[in-house]
C-alpha cells in the first residue's frame, strides 16, 4: 500500500510510517519544505498541493496542525490553531477529488476535544458535541473533508485521545516532575483523562486503512481513569509518591485561565466504540498500569 503522511514527523506520524516501513509498505510524506524523492510538497497556507501528486497513492493519513499547548491561547493563536487543521485539511481533501487516480480512503486527525467537558457521561462516537473553543475546532476540523466526502472517498475522522510515549507529548512532560516526587493530582483530579498508548494509536490508525469503516472513531483506550487515578498509577510504576496536589492556580498562571482548563482540569470519559465492536482488532493495552509499564520499561 501506498500511503501519504501529512505531520509525518511529529509524534503520532513518525511512529506510524515506522511501523508501515517496517511491514513493508510505501510512506509518502507530504512536506511542507522542498521536497525530496518520494516526498510530496505542498504549501497549505498558499493552499497549493497538485492533485496529479497525489495520483496512485492508495490512502492518506492527515495529522497535520498547530500544537494544541505550545502558546497561550491569544485572540491570534487561538486562530491558528483554527486554521491550522481547517485550511490544510480543506485544500487536502478538495486535492484528492480533483485527483485523476485519487486514493481511496482519507484518514483525517480530529480529537476528543470535540466532546467538550462532560463530567462522567460515557461518551462514545454517537455522542453529541460539546460547547468550548476546543469542540468549536473540532467541529469544523471534520467538516473541512466535505470534498473528499462528497468524492466519494472514505472519510475517517481519528478522534484521538491523550496519545501516552514516552518519545513525547504529555507523558513525557510529566515524567520529570514524577520522578522527583513532586507529582500529584490537578485541581480535584476529578476530571476524566482518556488515554491510549503509542502502539494502539497507531495499530488502530493502520486497522483502519483497511476497514470498512467511515466517520468519526475514537482512538482512546477502553479504559479512561480519573486525573487523580492517572497520577497514583505513574507514581506507582515509577515508584515515587504522589501525595502532593497541583493547585488549580499555578498552571492557570503559567499556561493562562483558558488553556490550562482546557487541557488540564477538564476532560472526556471517552469509549473507542468503533474499535470496541470490532471483532478483527484487538488493543494491546487496555489498561493504564501494563500501558505505562511497558512504555516506561518497568
Amino acid at each position: 500500500m501506498r500511503v501519504a503522511i501529512t505531520g509525518s514527523s511529529g509524534l503520532i506520524g513518525a511512529a506510524l510510517s515506522r511501523r508501515l516501513r517496517a511491514d513493508g509498505h510505501d510512506v509518502v510524506p507530504v512536506v511542507r519544505t522542498r521536497p525530496e524523492a518520494g516526498q510530496i510538497g505542498w504549501d497549505p497556507a498558499g493552499g497549493r498541493l497538485d492533485p496529479a501528486d497525489l495520483n496512485g497513492v492508495d490512502a492518506v493519513v492527515h495529522l497535520a496542525g498547530a500544537g494544541i499547548g505550545d502558546k497561550r491561547w491569544t485572540d491570534d493563536y487561538k486562530r491558528t490553531i483554527l486554521e491550522s487543521r481547517t485550511e490544510p485539511t480543506s485544500l487536502l481533501a478538495a486535492s484528492i477529488a480533483a485527483a485523476d487516480d485519487r486514493p481511496g480512503v482519507l484518514l483525517s486527525g480530529s480529537a476528543i476535544g470535540f466532546y467538550g467537558d462532560r463530567g462522567d457521561e460515557v461518551l462514545d462516537e454517537g455522542s453529541a458535541p460539546g460547547t468550548g473553543f476546543l469542540s468549536e475546532v473540532v467541529e469544523k476540523w471534520e467538516a473541512s473533508t466535505e470534498a473528499a466526502e462528497a468524492a466519494g472517498v472514505r472519510v475517517v475522522h481519528l478522534r484521538t485521545g491523550i496519545v501516552l510515549s514516552a518519545s513525547g507529548g504529555a507523558l513525557k512532560k510529566q515524567l520529570p516532575l514524577f520522578r522527583f516526587g513532586l507529582g500529584g493530582r490537578m485541581g480535584s483530579g476529578r476530571q476524566w483523562q482518556s488515554w491510549i498508548s503509542i502502539d494502539d494509536e497507531v495499530a488502530a490508525i493502520i486497522h483502519l486503512l483497511g476497514a470498512d469503516v467511515s466517520g468519526p472513531v475514537n482512538l482512546t483506550a477502553p479504559n479512561p481513569v480519573t486525573q487523580a487515578t492517572f497520577a497514583d498509577t505513574l507514581g506507582d510504576v515509577l515508584g515515587r509518591p504522589t501525595f502532593l496536589p497541583i493547585p488549580r492556580f499555578g498552571p492557570r498562571l503559567a499556561l493562562g485561565g483558558e488553556l490550562a482548563d482546557a487541557l488540564l482540569f477538564s476532560g472526556q470519559r471517552v469509549q473507542p466504540g468503533v474499535l470496541a465492536a470490532d471483532d478483527a482488532f484487538e488493543f494491546a493495552h487496555p489498561d493504564l498500569e501494563a500501558a505505562l509499564r511497558h512504555l516506561l520499561d518497568r
